[in-house]
């Protein structure tokens, strides 16, 4: 199947671009339609992103989460991969335009994902990463770790007390998940692993903006969470937002009185905010339309975008207010709902029937906190405790893409809930090749026979 072939002399072409929830259903979907469908993508592997803070934090390898495309739509006769990156959109043409060639199409289906967004401070992101990919979680991984490394080499207690303060900004369910295992990590992995520190005494800080975490869930539930996060520890500042991120330092300023206040920490993670992919704004511009809010593109009831019936945009690069739930969250949920129907319209084209509607099917969410603590909402049903921290193990185990993964990571799950050990804690290689970057004003005396190293993952 050759990309740059005409549409004229074959059969109709779907290009999907993006390998994420919504593509991936997408394209599965699609299996047995009479046409071509090529799956274009940056990276060559579906990432399961809702255990991706798992990575983040040492319990589970990115292997365990992450699953070659190939593989996944290895018996899809019809379906080519494509390992590429969209630069351009041309929809007079129905071309794509990507680094090194040009694929036309017939039909698209644009389905992105989304980046961190850090409200116009970009600079921040060299100092809090967020957590979208493989390489922020083990970004995050080395810092984390790295941190505690740092602390155990220095002599300077004020350099100590900031290597063990680890800031998260945002209370959403990334946030709390990151708080909460983070506290584990210093509360038990790590508790007995220094000989000059005291892990446990770390600070773990989760600043909000609202009222309390996870304020997206009906009461009682975020004042639950709230607990429960005190509970291992967690330190949650509550209306206040973070105004500017420094190396060393933090500054939060609260919403009411406009106090602010300076925190001195090595190691800041951004769970604050999303936005768009800027494929978005790309094709809002060809489609001469405004990007919505967040670089989202308003679609139609079909999940097309206005004026263009044969291009669909699902998932997190989609806009649509759902006429009961009102404006759809960015959720692997509704992305895989809307990857899947947008296929069916699709297909209801290529057989003559009438498009449908999308009417998205609230299943419930959850969000887990730490060990038998999560809350969530399943139906009518508030959930929390265990029960709800069992549920949401079932369901996240059952919805990763393939048996070899699961049976993976339901073992690392039954040895760290048996041992509280993070088998996968490996510094790995960061922007300088070593922890240096936790260096700095830590007061590590100069030894010649033990620098700083790293440790790389075989």
């Amino acid at each position: 199947m050759n990309p740059s072939t005409s549409s004229s002399d074959r059969r109709k072409r779907i290009v999907i671009v993006g390998g994420g929830f919504a593509g991936l259903q997408a394209a599965r979907s699609l299996r047995r339609a009479d046409a071509d469908v090529i799956l274009l993508d940056r990276r060559n592997f579906h990432l399961f992103q809702p255990l991706l803070y798992q990575v983040a934090t040492g319990e589970l390898s990115p292997a365990n989460i992450a699953t070659p495309l190939r593989g996944l739509l290895r018996r899809h006769a019809n379906t080519q991969v494509l390992l590429g990156e969209v630069v351009g959109i041309d929809l007079q043409r129905r071309q794509l335009q990507t680094t090194d060639s040009q694929i036309d199409f017939d039909y698209l289906l644009l389905a992105a994902g989304a980046t961190p967004f850090y409200f116009g401070q970009e600079h921040w992101k060299q100092y809090a990463p967020g957590l979208k990919t493989i390489e922020n979680a083990t970004e995050i991984r080395r810092q984390i770790l790295g941190a505690f490394e740092a602390a155990e080499r220095s002599s300077d207690p004020a350099a100590i007390q900031d290597l063990l303060t680890f800031v998260i900004v945002g209370g959403g369910p990334t946030g709390c998940e990151l708080a909460g295992t983070i506290a584990e990590i210093a509360n038990h992995t790590l508790a007995h692993d220094f000989r000059s520190i005291y892990p446990a005494s770390s600070r773990i800080l989760l600043i909000e903006s609202g009222t309390s975490p996870l304020d997206i869930y009906p009461a009682p539930l975020p004042q639950r969470a709230g607990d429960d996060l005190r509970r291992l520890g967690v330190e949650i500042i509550s209306h206040t937002r973070v105004t500017d991120i420094q190396a060393d330092h933090v500054v939060a300023t609260e919403t009411a009185t406009g106090e602010s206040q300076r925190i001195g920490t090595r190691t800041v993670l951004w769970a604050a905010g999303v936005r768009a992919n800027p494929l978005g704004q790309c094709l809002a511009e060809a489609a001469g339309v405004e990007a919505a809010r967040g670089g989202r593109v308003d679609v139609q009831a079909d999940l097309s975008v206005p004026g263009f019936q044969d291009v669909f945009v699902c998932g997190d690069l989609a806009r649509y207010v759902d006429p009961k739930a009102g404006e759809l969250p960015g959720l692997a949920p509704v992305a895989t709902q809307m990857g899947g129907h947008a296929a069916k319209n699709v297909l209801a084209d290529l057989s003559g029937r009438p498009r449908q509607p999308f009417r998205y099917r609230d299943k419930g969410s959850l969000a887990v906190i730490g060990r038998f603590k999560a809350v969530g909402v399943i139906g009518n049903w508030k959930v929390k405790g265990f029960t709800a921290w069992f549920v949401w193990l079932a369901i996240h185990l059952m919805y990763i893409t393939m048996f070899r993964n699961r049976l993976l990571v339901l073992t690392q799950w039954g040895w760290t809930f048996l041992t509280r050990d993070r088998s996968a804690r490996l510094i790995t290689d960061g922007p300088n090749n070593d922890i240096s970057t936790m260096e700095q004003s830590t007061g590590w005396d100069e030894d010649p026979i033990l620098p700083p190293t790293s440790v790389s993952e075989s």
